[in-house]
């Protein structure tokens, strides 16, 4: 067996033996009446601090628009900065950034795996 194949192996059994803990941890929480008390107040708060958020929400549409259209700009640029930059790796050309108060950055690639169906 390939070490590749041992280390993905041992990641799926500590990944099972973390849900059964998370699991049984769960359980105990919903066993717990004082738990489940605390949680219905807390679930009052939750929808109370909703509603204020909705109201203040209301008087800053015109903010939220042009955050939204920020939000879209950032995740389109950060597309291009690393396209840009594999490209340039890819070139063999060295990849270095520079931000104003003069802090280096280098870039930081990194490989997942999905699921194959």
């Amino acid at each position: 067996m390939s070490k590749l194949q041992e280390v993905f192996a041992r990641i799926q059994e500590t990944k099972a033996e973390q849900r059964k803990i998370k699991s049984l941890y769960r359980e105990a929480l919903n066993n717990s009446q004082e738990y489940y008390e605390i949680n219905e107040k807390l679930k009052e708060l939750k929808n109370r601090k909703k509603q204020i958020e909705d109201n203040i929400k209301i008087e800053f549409e015109a903010e939220f628009s042009k955050l939204e259209k920020l939000k879209t700009e950032l995740e389109t640029d950060k597309e291009m900065l690393s396209n840009l930059a594999l490209n340039q790796l890819i070139k063999g050309e060295k990849i270095e950034l520079i931000d104003k108060d003069d802090n280096q950055y280098e870039p930081i690639f990194s490989v997942k795996f999905k699921k194959f169906t």
